[in-house]
């Protein structure tokens, strides 16, 4: 299994790289901006005559447009944005659109609901602080609009003057999307983050532990690339003792080469069998078999552990060694272990469409809140812990959840309904997916 400490090391680690704004990003976020205001000011002044401060938002505009290309010159645009940067650039983009509607009409203007887009970009990408912020700059620059701004344009010789009972209404509007649209966009982008490093940390186990069962294979391409120099040190030994005289010094020291390369052909032919029958007997498991391998570490902590095997007129399944399978089972089995208070039973049962293994315990069972959410990534499962040093990340579900679903299983998290203390977990494959050419392995063993 991985090491806890090691997995915290790399989630945390990965969870620290959190993805930043790429400059690129708001340089062309703001030529859209830059297009669609000077869109807007071209039709009220132009296409429909309007009076409008038209130098003056031409300016602001061609600030925003002199500002990209300055940025798009002077840096990359694959840049990396830190933190400081992005919350400057969106800083800017809240002040640029804020002088335009202050000289478009403030609040009366359609077009002041555009406040709350850099409070999103920040709230997807930045942290709380810095959102945070940047929506109170939002906030405080709609409150001034509603009481310092010049005439909204309208028809030459009229003045359009909306009841103040409106404007404050577009405020609330305002305020309000800008608070909701913010916690949403940061809600989705966080649960997205979380999901890539409990997948991180998914990934890490599965290459380790597929590392381990690489092992047999190792060793026996270690005996097959070692055979062959082996074989010549054994011939020129051979050679060595018929040429050399028994009285001669060198005579005992080609015997002893001769022995130790005799010695070295014996262990490499026991790497040989080992991968013969770990291909066999390790590749392929019986349920029970491979139940009583997940089951064995977990014997010696002070709670009893049951394996039962239900009767079953079908023969009993034959698998491949799956390490993700070998994982998640372990995890369920350890987690059942950690909150029992002093039994766990383990259930299998076959028949001939499905395979399913039961982890039940005696301990504090699931709450009604953690049933809801259960295999979430970073959410722990339990109210306590037999270790109350014990500090976990609440991956561990996930990833059991995780690999053992990627195999073709089934999970189900209850609380036992024999009127006992308890949660229950059950994993169930259809039997196509649980047994790998089930009728060679069966003729192998």
């Amino acid at each position: 299994m991985t090491d806890a400490s090691q997995l915290h090391e790399i989630v945390v680690a990965h969870a620290a790289s959190r993805p930043r704004l790429r400059l690129q990003t708001l340089i062309k976020l703001r030529w859209l901006a830059v297009i669609g205001q000077l869109a807007a000011v071209l039709i009220i002044s132009v296409g429909l005559g309007y009076p409008t401060p038209v130098y003056l938002c031409m300016a602001l505009i061609v600030a925003s447009a002199w500002l990209n290309l300055f940025l798009s010159f002077r840096y990359p645009n694959s840049l990396l944005l830190d933190e400081s940067a992005a919350f400057g650039l969106l800083c800017y983009d809240l002040l640029q659109l804020g002088l335009l509607l202050y000289l478009t009409g403030g609040l009366q203007n359609p077009f002041s609901i555009m406040l709350l887009v850099p409070v999103v970009v920040s709230a997807s990408s930045q942290p709380v602080r810095w959102t945070l912020s940047l929506g109170l700059i939002a906030v405080a620059i709609a409150t001034l609009l509603v009481v310092f701004n010049q005439p909204l344009p309208w028809r030459p010789g009229e003045t359009l003057n909306l009841p103040i009972e409106l404007v404050a209404g577009m405020w609330v509007a305002i305020v309000s999307s800008i608070a909701f649209t913010a916690v949403y966009a940061f809600r989705v982008a966080e649960e997205a983050r979380r999901l890539a490093d409990a997948l991180t940390a998914t990934e890490l186990v599965l290459q380790r532990e597929q590392h381990l069962s690489a092992l047999d294979g190792i060793a026996a391409a270690a005996a097959h690339e070692l055979g062959t120099p082996l074989a010549t040190i054994a011939l020129v030994s051979k050679e060595m003792l018929r040429e050399i005289e028994e009285s001669n010094p060198l005579h005992e020291d080609a015997k002893l080469l001769r022995s130790q390369a005799e010695r070295c052909r014996d262990i490499l032919q026991t790497l040989t069998s080992l991968s013969k029958d770990g291909e066999n007997h390790i590749g392929a498991m019986p349920l029970t078999s491979l139940i009583e391998e997940v089951v064995s570490p977990h014997r010696d902590f002070g709670v009893a552990l049951n394996i039962e095997t239900r009767p079953s007129e079908s023969p009993e399944p034959v698998g491949r060694r799956d390490p993700g399978v070998m994982y998640g089972l372990g995890n369920l089995i350890e987690n059942a272990v950690d909150f029992a208070n002093s039994v766990v039973d383990v259930t299998t049962r076959w028949d001939e469409t499905s395979v399913e293994i039961s982890i039940i315990d005696d301990g504090p069972g699931f709450s009604g809140e953690l049933l809801a959410r259960i295999g979430e990534p970073f959410m722990t499962t339990r109210s306590r812990s037999r270790d109350p040093d014990a500090s976990g990340l609440g991956l561990g579900l996930f990833i059991a959840k995780t690999l053992l679903e990627r195999s073709g299983a089934q999970l189900t998290f209850a609380n036992r309904t024999d009127g006992q203390l308890g949660a229950t977990i059950s994993v169930v494959w259809p039997m196509d997916r649980f047994v790998r050419e089930s009728t060679a392995i069966r003729d192998e063993l």
